[in-house]
């Protein structure tokens, strides 16, 4: 599956004085978004971890349309851009309840061997989860 969405509630503590998310929580939640939807292929990203491959972030693009609040139930929708290399890309959409847009995001990260912190290609195993079909299924 190269599609994953995962909802939750806005804490008190992730906003600012207004009630209004502060900005730089949204990198959280997009992380949320990556985690669970490598969960939903039945990758754990902490094995991953332990296997000597790390992924780093190493570019991060946020485009808010409209501020979340305090409460609101937001849901991060997580869509894989292309069939990964060295580098894998996510394009994010995160909505409110009513489903407006709050937020347009996309991310690259790089495959890295833990020890040597060179990059490597995306693990076999990965590659077989996602399947021939790629990205861009829904």
């Amino acid at each position: 599956m190269n599609f994953n969405k995962i909802s939750f509630r806005v804490r008190y503590g992730e906003t600012d004085q207004m009630g209004v998310v502060y900005h730089g929580n949204y990198a959280q939640y997009l992380e949320i978004g990556r985690v669970e939807w490598l969960r939903s292929l039945g990758i754990s990203y902490k094995e991953m971890e332990e296997n000597g491959i790390i992924l780093p972030v190493i570019s991060l693009n946020i485009h808010f349309k409209k501020s979340a609040v305090y409460d609101d139930l937001i849901t991060v929708e997580t869509k894989l851009k292309k069939k990964p290399g060295v580098k894998i890309e996510f394009d994010y959409t995160i909505y409110n309840e009513k489903k407006e847009v709050l937020v347009l995001a996309n991310t690259v990260l790089a495959f890295l061997d833990s020890k040597t912190k060179r990059p490597i290609k995306c693990p076999d195993y990965i590659l077989e989860k996602i399947g021939d079909e790629g990205a861009g299924r829904t």
